[in-house]
């Protein structure tokens, strides 16, 4: 019955019953839940756009259970999605798109279809090197033949940092096999990094010989836990794959150099120096062939517009050798190594391009340059055998040639300025570490420099003053300051003691250190930061659809106008339709229409549009980076910039998180003490802030004057005390929006607030309601107490205001944003919070589940909504809204449903993460402008369309050199965003400061 729709009869009523059941079919699964996936079926949720009536699901529904390997599949009209089962082994994600679009409607896979789905098999992330892209079009080549690959689940390729990155299942396809297939479509391919942890490539000095090479092979021969390994005789590599339970890397790298008595040592190769190192090695390249060019070409131009005015020279080029003057056969000569030597990467290019039916702008050189050069030789030998010489275009070729190079030269170098932020960060990391060694009886006996890559959990390591602190981990003897601005973005030096937690990449500033490491290699902040980076610059903004398109489209364009300006033209100077002095200068129609026709191909630019975006995107994520703000996506920065609404968090997010109590109020003849520590012994088992400010405070009012001076003593002497001075609990549990309950005594306790003590039908004095009251109304928190059936007390708990969170609200508020403030505390408390910090839109008694129906009620009229929130109960709200920003760092929850993450506890971050996005988007659409404007006004320019006005003709040359330029001007227009500074307050509120 669930499949059942009802639908009106011929000539009935109408849509009146088309409504019944629409949700029915997509709501009820059939059969057991877990059976589908038992049988390894997947599921997947499908946006379908287009649907108007019951008729329509039902055509949806036709289609995908007509699909191969379709077990179910149910859709919903309201909510304009399909849910559909089917067997990876029969179909993929783009068979269900592609039968629903089949049907006549739109459809996209949902981004977290699979997120409540388990993996059967180990998926693996890989990021490879991808060299020879020039635009959009070979992204969108590389993506589509990648997405193809069976066992690829997923494929991004950005064109700025010349890197993919492929999510794939190594049990049906090889990372080896991917990097063959991106060849085989013409690119250069690397892997760089893999999430593959037991496999290392490891760069060894002393590799001279074949001997050291047989050496190598039977120290990892004998070696426990190494499954495989590969040498790389001629980049001094050698790459092992390794059980880690077995087997440490430190223990192969150390074992390497003891077994080879030090001729050999092994260091792990960091993946983001290689990549640099590749960026070097491709700007290189690329210089020598322009040296090259640059080199033939001066030569060809002074042959064609400087020695003819030497007459010394002039008449030795017009000597003649046979049919041929001197000057163009030397012109043929050097314009022929330019062509095919210089130029072969372009025909290579533009092959692999064509040959899988892509065009890009290898396309648009080649045929610039071949018809100037084809044409030019044929005029030569015209000239030879006829003795009338047509004018010839060698230096075109060149010339063309030269300036695409130069252009791509300094693309390659203003690219690379784009991923610095990557690499400062990279930089932070130590190269070494010094290992404090022990002796059987575990005492400290010296200490070893290591690579810091090798550093292992649990080690013990020496921090020198003035040195960087080599992985995440916890003070285990010292005392120092350490500078964390380089990760958080905090000026002030953090002190630091025993216990206490230290950042890989910060700088120790006084004292030595001594710690113990707790999170190495990708584990650590400082790469799970690198890692965010690198994930948003790799991601696409929805704008870039737009761009990706265009080019997809452009080449083929852009030739086709080539065409009809060669035609246009070329008839209108056969019937007459222009003076003959126009094409006098090139001696007839068919050269005049040549050149134009040149023009306009070699002019077009698809590169400009392709890199708009991503270079933003990349420039503005790095300086986030260095400001403390991460941000995970380029479709985050596009949604950040139209947020109409900021939801914060009360506890934690507008307050310091730090609850103290204020006051302590019976209500019974219960002595403080005794009232104390009966709600202390409740609060105990809590985990709620409030719960360890009670906690505290009994504990201080209690032992205050009574303990050792020294923290760490301090610390051990509570732990002793707690467990003799609390109460015996039982039956604890926690109410979540209202408190705790638990007997102690046999006798029942409730901790909360007015609404658990009411439900429990416990009376609140009129005294102790006035006195709640009053607190409420001056911001602090009652908590009320009730024993045995009575009500004996309340405790008033105040959490102080951050310091700059009414200066932020009214910049949110200058900026056009509505502050809205979220909190499960009463009313009146919510009101005095909100009234201290300038927010009048108030959602107070709102339970942890309720936060994301507050952000889905303001979203229902389109708006943007961000949500500003530190803790686990704030994900759900997190995840709904459009922008989610975890503050302080938060939590790991937290952090994994955010789309930013404002590294440092400061309010002032949120202004910065809307206001980097506004300049983002408006440095983006300024791009877009200048790459759409140049073409617009260059190709009908290079066409001729100012000509019958000014006689003014834009000879190929000049038009490649302006094809050149225009990507270079987005990619520095991009990277004027390198000079975004984070607004100050005092601007953004027009205040004066004396």
């Amino acid at each position: 019955m669930a499949h059942l729709q009802l639908t009106a009869l011929a000539g009935g009523a109408g849509d009146e019953m088309e409504e019944v059941a629409l949700l029915g079919s997509y709501d009820v699964e059939a059969g057991p839940a877990g059976a589908e996936w038992e049988a390894g079926m997947r599921r997947v949720q499908v946006r379908v756009a287009g649907m108007t009536c019951s008729a329509c699901t039902g055509a949806v529904e036709a289609a995908l259970s007509a699909c191969r390997g379709v077990r179910r599949a149910s859709v919903s009209l309201l909510q304009n999605r399909a849910h559909v089962v089917y067997d990876p082994a029969l179909a993929k994600d783009e068979d269900i798109v592609e039968a629903i679009e089949d049907a006549g409607f739109e459809a996209e896979i949902l981004p977290d279809s699979t997120v409540s789905q388990p993996k059967s098999q180990k998926t693996l992330s890989g990021q490879f090197r991808i060299g020879g892209m020039t635009c959009a079009a070979c992204v969108n080549s590389v993506e589509g033949i990648l997405k193809k690959l069976p066992g690829v689940k997923r494929a991004v390729v950005a064109l700025a940092t010349s890197l993919g990155e492929v999510e794939y299942d190594p049990s049906a396809i090889s990372k080896d096999e991917i990097v063959q297939a991106i060849e085989d479509a013409g690119f250069d391919a690397a892997l760089l990094q893999s999430s593959e942890q037991d496999k290392v490539l490891l760069s060894v000095t002393g590799l001279h010989t074949e001997g050291d090479v047989d050496v190598l092979h039977d120290i990892l021969k004998k070696i426990e836990g190494l499954r495989q390994f590969g040498v790389n005789f001629g980049n001094s590599e050698v790459e092992i794959v390794f059980d880690p339970e077995v087997v440490g890397l430190r223990q192969i790298v150390d074992t390497i150099e003891m077994e080879s008595n030090d001729r050999l040592k092994a260091h792990v190769q960091n993946p983001y120096l290689r990549a640099a190192s590749n960026d070097a090695q491709e700007a290189s390249k690329t210089l020598h062939l322009l040296r090259s060019s640059l080199l033939l070409s001066i030569p060809v131009f002074f042959i064609r517009m400087v020695c003819p005015h030497i007459p010394l020279i002039s008449s030795f080029l017009i000597m003649h050798l046979g049919p041929f003057c001197i000057g163009d056969l030397l012109k043929w000569i050097l314009v022929s190594m330019i062509q095919f030597a210089v130029g072969k990467r372009f025909y290579v290019a533009a092959y692999r391009a064509l040959r899988h039916g892509s065009t890009n702008m290898d396309v648009l050189v080649v045929i610039g340059t071949t018809a100037s050069y084809v044409y030019s030789v044929c005029a030569l030998l015209y000239g030879a055998f006829t003795g009338f010489h047509p004018p010839i275009y060698f230096e075109t070729s060149a010339m063309i040639i030269t300036f695409v190079l130069f252009g791509k030269y300094l693309e390659v170098l203003a690219k690379g300025k784009t991923s610095d932020a990557i690499k400062k960060l990279v930089e932070l990391a130590p190269a070494t570490a010094l290992l404090l060694l022990k002796d059987k009886e575990g005492k400290y006996s010296g200490e070893k420099e290591i690579d810091a890559s090798l550093v292992q959990p649990g080690d013990a390591l020496k921090v020198l003053p003035g040195s960087k602190v080599p992985a995440d981990g916890v003070v285990i003897w010292g005392t120092s300051h350490i500078n964390e601005s380089m990760v958080t973005g905090e000026s002030v030096p953090i002190s630091k003691e025993v216990s206490s937690p230290v950042i890989g990449g910060t700088m120790n500033l006084h004292g030595v250190l001594h710690i113990q490491a707790t999170k190495v290699g990708s584990g650590t902040v400082l790469s799970q930061i690198i890692s965010l980076v690198e994930t948003a610059q790799m991601s696409k903004a929805p704008i870039q659809k737009f761009a990706d398109y265009v080019a997809s489209i452009f080449v083929p364009i852009v030739i086709t106008l080539s065409l009809l300006t060669f035609l246009a033209w070329f008839l209108c100077g056969w019937l007459g339709a222009y003076p003959n002095s126009w094409s006098a200068e090139s001696s007839n129609c068919f050269v005049f229409s040549l050149m134009f026709s040149i023009s306009v191909v070699v002019i077009a630019c698809p590169c400009a549009l392709g890199l708009a975006t991503p270079t933003a995107v990349m420039v503005a994520t790095g300086v986030g980076a260095n400001h403390g703000v991460l941000v995970k996506g380029g479709d985050a920065l596009e949604r950040a910039q139209n947020v109409k609404y900021v939801v914060f968090d009360k506890t934690g997010t507008l307050t310091q998180g730090k609850a103290t109590v204020t006051t302590a109020k019976i209500f019974s003849g219960m002595d403080l003490g005794d009232f104390l520590t009966l709600v202390a012994s409740a609060e105990a088992s809590s985990e709620h802030p409030l719960a360890k400010a009670i906690l505290d405070y009994a504990f201080h009012f209690h032992f205050f004057g009574k303990l050792p001076s020294a923290k760490d003593s301090i610390k051990k002497r509570r732990e002793e005390i707690l467990s003799q001075w609390q109460l015996e609990v039982i039956d604890f549990s926690a109410l979540p929006g209202k408190g705790i309950q638990c007997w102690i005594n046999g006798k029942k306790i409730l901790v909360g607030n007015r609404a658990l003590i009411t439900e429990n039908g416990i009376n609140i004095p009129d005294e102790a309601e006035h006195f709640l009251v009053d607190m409420e109304l001056s911001a602090k928190t009652g908590i009320l107490v009730a024993y045995d059936g009575g009500f004996i007390g309340l405790i008033g708990i105040t959490d102080p205001l951050k310091r700059e969170a009414a200066v932020v609200v009214q910049g949110l508020k200058k900026m056009g944003v509505h502050p809205v403030m979220v909190t499960g505390d009463n009313w009146r408390t919510a009101q005095a919070v909100a009234k201290e910090v300038g927010i009048e839109d108030v959602r107070a008694e709102i339970m942890p589940a309720g936060k994301a129906d507050v952000i889905r009620s303001l979203q229902k009229d389109g708006s943007v909504v961000a949500m500003v929130g530190d803790g686990i109960n704030d994900s759900p709200a997190l995840a709904a809204a459009d922008v989610g920003m975890a503050i302080g760092a938060g939590t790991d929850i937290a952090i994994e449903a955010a789309d930013y993450v404002l590294v440092r506890n400061n309010l002032e971050d949120v202004i910065t993460a809307i206001d980097l996005s506004r300049k983002t988007f408006s440095r983006i659409r300024w791009n877009y402008f200048f790459a759409m404007a140049y073409n617009v006004v260059a190709i009908p320019v290079a066409a001729g369309a100012l000509f019958p006005f000014t006689g003014l003709q834009m000879p190929p040359w000049l038009a490649g050199a302006c094809m050149a330029f225009s990507s270079v001007s987005v990619v520095c227009s991009s990277l004027l965003l390198r000079r975004y500074r984070k607004p100050r307050l005092t601007t953004l509120l027009q205040i004066t400061v004396e």
